[in-house]
């Protein structure tokens, strides 16, 4: 049982139980208590024989009868005063008693009921009420019927209910699957329903979203690509340009100048270069790969950080055997590195890296500088690709605003997830939680 076809079971059995308790109160305000007449039917045949031979009797026989009708009877049935009568009933039924009508005590199976009004049958009869006990009463038994009656009926609405939400609940299944499918990167997942589905509808049209959400990404990752490589040939031939006029001039102020634009050069192939990762880690994947040691790559990146430092110290604290990644230990390393080398960067004189074992799941890993650190409404968007913040120090370090753009996608490709808040150090910290199986 699906919760869809749960949660119309627990709805439909609740409106039933409240509109048969509707009917209920409004049948009893409206003709008379429902389960007095069930009892009334029940306790008929003794009805009938009071009201056709008792009270049929002439005046000066109406004992005789009754004693008669003792004596062969199951029934219990005595005279009691009017007064002690309309004390053991409730106040709602004691009017009915007085005007001379037959009250049923439901609950005490039996029923009341005066001798007649104008004491004709014996002296002072009208003072006194006949109690019948033992009337072969079972609401029990009528309440059962009810009940059964209630599921038979339940049981007829649910069917059909159950079939319509099973066909509705496997129609969602299959369009969240789409949707997760298409979240996690698989842009051709699509959801597949019968054209005679009550979705189809909705998934025709979310097969279109997704059909044009594929398509622009695929034409912007080919617009990448193609920019990227085009790129590739002028600066190719501005590099021959620039090799032939530093073997043809001798005059010093145009080797200065081709410094300079070597440097340019230089720049745009590293730009092409991170455009064309960039690009490639839109749509990628994990290659399956022998598992990596974390702490191996951990400690690679921060030595080969160490070794060009200038005024700035790291420090490291890196547990052993913090455990095995599956993926592409290059491009785990390239991102662990854009991290740090990012920390680096913007640090006055001091980085610090921890990675410890959470759990038997995860390892954190928590890289801190004493930099400016990072305003909290932008750190998400540096993330994005060539954002970055509007400050003078920003501009002055260089780069594209790609690195933790690159480093990011990596890092979710390795089931590792990236955040920014503040470092103890006055900085920004970033924290890493990688899924990895111990060692």
């Amino acid at each position: 049982m699906n919760r869809l076809f749960l949660r119309f079971f627990v709805l439909v059995m609740l409106a039933m139980s409240l509109a048969t308790g509707v009917i209920y109160f409004t049948f009893n305000r409206l003709f008379g208590d429902p389960i007095e007449e069930i009892a009334a039917r029940q306790a008929s045949g003794q009805i009938f024989l009071l009201e056709q031979y008792i009270d049929q009797a002439p005046s000066d026989e109406w004992l005789t009868r009754l004693n008669k009708v003792r004596e062969v009877s199951a029934l219990k049935l005595e005279l009691l005063p009017l007064a002690t009568a309309l004390d053991a009933l409730p106040r709602a039924k004691r009017e009915a008693l007085q005007r001379g009508a037959l009250v049923l005590d439901v609950a005490g199976k039996a029923f009341y009921r005066r001798v007649d009004l104008a004491g004709a049958r014996y002296i002072d009869s009208e003072r006194e009420v006949l109690h019948a006990q033992g009337l072969p009463i079972d609401i029990g038994l009528a309440l059962r019927m009810e009940a059964i009656r209630f599921l038979i009926i339940a049981g007829f609405l649910l069917l059909p209910i159950g079939l319509w939400s099973r066909a509705h609940w496997r129609g969602l299944q299959a369009l969240s699957q789409a949707a997760e499918d298409f979240g996690q990167g698989r842009l051709s997942a699509r959801a597949a329903l019968a054209p005679s589905a009550s979705l189809y509808p909705l998934a025709a049209r979310m097969n279109q979203m997704a059909g044009r959400i594929e398509a622009l990404l695929e034409a912007r990752k080919h617009l990448l690509r193609a920019v990227s490589h085009e790129l590739r040939t002028p600066i190719a031939r501005i590099e021959f340009g620039l090799e032939l006029l530093r073997t043809a001039a001798a005059n010093p102020a145009l080797d200065e100048r081709i410094v300079a634009m070597e440097g340019d050069v230089r720049e745009l192939e590293a730009l092409v270069s991170e455009l064309l990762t960039l690009t490639q880690l839109e749509h990628a994947a994990a290659r399956p790969g022998p598992p990596f040691s974390v702490d191996e790559v951990l400690r690679a990146s921060v030595a080969a950080r160490q070794a060009g430092l200038r005024g700035t110290t790291l420090e490291a604290d890196i547990g052993a055997g913090l455990g095995l990644l599956a993926g592409e230990r290059r491009l785990f390393a390239r991102a662990l590195d854009n991290v740090l080398g990012n920390a680096v960067k913007y640090a006055r004189g001091r980085v610090a890296l921890r990675a410890h074992r959470l759990d038997a799941e995860r390892v954190e890993v928590l890289i801190e500088d004493d930099g400016p650190g990072i305003p909290a409404a932008e750190r998400l968007r540096i993330l994005e690709p060539f954002y970055r913040l509007e400050r003078d120090r920003d501009h002055a370090a260089g780069g594209f605003g790609l690195g933790l753009s690159i480093a990011h996608k990596a890092l979710l490709i390795h089931q590792t997830s990236l955040d920014i808040g503040d470092s103890s150090l006055g900085g920004a910290r970033v924290r890493l939680c990688i899924a990895c199986r111990a060692a």
